[in-house]
């Protein structure tokens, strides 16, 4: 095409399939791609945001180690993903079937569009946040990027496999920045238009990525919607998770929301709401315009800083770990950053707890595990894996979102590695083996999964209901312990109390009412299983480092 009196050959932005390494985009009849047996059809899910566990996944980790029987073909592909009923040599499902068990039902997947890192020829470990072709499935992932239709067709049995198995899929999109903004194909179509300048017209670069896409622009935000509309029509995409989502404007993220509900208003949208950027403050996709982004969640780094620390400071500690006066971090992020309680101070306020992603682990940083032998003195692995087990149960029983890095719950380690964004696959590969010596956590992760999921009382989905049927009772500075009236909102369990001692002592806490309590997590075990029945009492004592649930059916 002639641009400016010169001639540019640029890739269609709008390609569907492109061969090896994306620089040629291909015309394909997107029919001829489905695989056999191809369904619109998705798992079933009730649409609130609250209802959803998400599982954060690399394609590429999945399958990589030597630990998990996958054939050589499969590693690091797709196809890793079809495989429904691997077991280890010990017996312990692996694999999908890990992920299905442990009780999850949303998979996001980190950028699975074609990114520009990887020679997909020869395929090396890249996490994918540079962006080539946003509408092309990633080659790298592909039995054989040279053939344009089979990593359309992997992808989707990939997909459909899932869907299988009762999992739906998220996909993390990235549209805040691209790989380089000289040889981006809008840029050779129309120079100039695509990205954000500063007063001297050179490119700005809040992303930390040498650009940022200017989304206030009519046809960037265009491009951007028609893209998670293709994603969510043709490959049955349930859900999306912004890059930075704070680097685009509201009124994008809105058009965003408007058409995928008109698709599929069960689709799930999650993103990074930090404050950056070089556009107004006051169109700023982030935490603090939330209420401007019904139907949006953010990711709530008040709640993970405040169990564990700052991220960005290895040795810092959490509530969890013994810097109590962050407590009342950790409070806000319970109650889902609402307007609680003038006495709850929330970083940012969202319009119901569906709006805040809680976690305390995800790809980037350093895994939980990581983060407790950094900052902690002991290096007792016992000792350690209460911590663990304590800072996870508190976002997987808080009101919100509850998000898990996969691995977290078998403690994985990425070896201090805190930006493994290509550090390799013997960094960033999932060590399967750790199932079974850690089955402990594991398995109670599963059963606060469980717990959650039998329980609506743990899944409040609007602010009113939150207020009225949810207190905190006063504790010392070390634990923090609510109540939920779960028989107003429905629940078996009349009264629920939650309990988490910070403590490295045993701990008496008061409950609400005289009577018989069912404890159903308790140390190292969680579930909906009693554990133990404490008779006529209006007291309790708690382990240290622990969490403990208990009910009682009474009024």
């Amino acid at each position: 095409m002639e641009v400016y009196g010169s001639e540019n050959e640029a890739v269609d932005p709008y390609a569907r399939a492109a061969i090896a390494n994306g620089k040629r985009s291909v015309v394909v009849d997107l029919e001829s791609t489905n695989p056999k047996g191809w369904s619109k059809e998705k798992p079933n899910f009730t649409g609130k945001p609250t209802d959803a566990v998400i599982y954060e996944l690399h394609v590429r980790d999945l399958s990589m180690d030597k630990s998990a029987p996958f054939p050589k073909s499969a590693r690091g592909k797709y196809s890793g993903l079809t495989f429904s009923n691997l077991k280890s040599s010990n017996g312990q499902p692996v694999g999908v079937a890990a992920i299905k068990d442990l009780g999850i039902t949303h998979l996001q997947l980190l950028p699975i569009y074609d990114y520009a890192s990887v020679d997909e020829l020869k395929p090396i470990f890249n996490w994918g946040y540079d962006p080539l072709n946003y509408n092309v499935p990633e080659g790298s992932y592909s039995s054989n990027p040279n053939n344009p239709k089979t990593r359309i067709t992997e992808l989707k049995s990939a997909i459909q496999a899932l869907h299988g198995q009762g999992i739906r899929v998220i996909m993390d999109v990235v549209y805040n920045h691209v790989f380089d903004a000289s040889t981006f194909s809008q840029s050779k179509i129309i120079p100039g238009y695509w990205f954000r300048t500063d007063s001297d017209g050179r490119l700005t670069s809040a992303s930390g990525c040498g650009n940022d896409s200017a989304s206030e622009r009519a046809m960037v935000r265009k491009f951007i919607v028609d893209s998670v509309k293709y994603w969510a029509s043709e490959y049955n995409i349930s859900g999306f998770r912004f890059d930075l989502m704070g680097l685009h404007d509201i009124e994008t993220m809105q058009e965003v929301r408007k058409e995928l509900s008109a698709i599929d208003p069960t689709i799930i949208i999650i993103g990074e709401g930090w404050n950056m950027g070089t556009h107004p403050i006051e169109i700023r996709s982030n935490q603090s315009n939330i209420q401007k982004l019904d139907g949006i969640a953010v990711f709530n780094d008040q709640i993970r800083d405040g169990i564990k620390g700052s991220v960005f400071t290895a040795s810092d500690k959490g509530f969890a770990t013994g810097t109590f006066g962050k407590k009342n971090n950790v409070m806000a992020g319970i109650v889902g950053n609402t307007d609680f309680a003038s006495d709850i101070l929330p970083a940012f306020t969202t319009l119901s707890p569906a709006q805040s992603v809680n976690y305390v682990e995800a790809h980037d940083n350093n895994t939980l595990e990581d983060k407790l032998r950094l900052s902690l003195s002991t290096k007792n692995s016992s000792t350690i894996a209460s911590y663990h087990r304590l800072a996870s149960a508190i976002p997987l029983l808080a009101q919100g979102i509850p998000f898990i890095h996969a691995g977290q719950e078998f403690q994985r380690s990425k070896n201090g590695d805190s930006n493994s964004y290509q550090s390799g696959d013997e960094i960033n590969s999932l060590k399967w083996n750790l199932i079974s010596k850690n089955a402990v956590t594991r398995n109670y992760f599963k059963g606060l999964l469980n717990l959650r999921a039998k329980h609506s009382a743990f899944r409040i989905s609007s602010t009113a209901e939150l207020k009225s049927h949810f207190n905190f009772i006063k504790t010392p500075d070390e634990a923090i312990a609510y109540t939920i009236k779960g028989g107003a909102l429905k629940d078996s369990w009349n009264t629920i109390v939650v309990i988490h001692n910070a403590k490295l002592a045993n701990m008496k806490v008061t409950l609400p009412s005289q009577g018989d309590w069912n404890v159903v997590v308790e140390g190292n075990k969680a579930g909906t299983k009693v554990l133990r029945t404490i008779r006529n009492a209006n007291l309790v004592e708690i382990k240290p480092l622990s969490t403990m649930v208990l009910y009682s059916k009474q009024p």
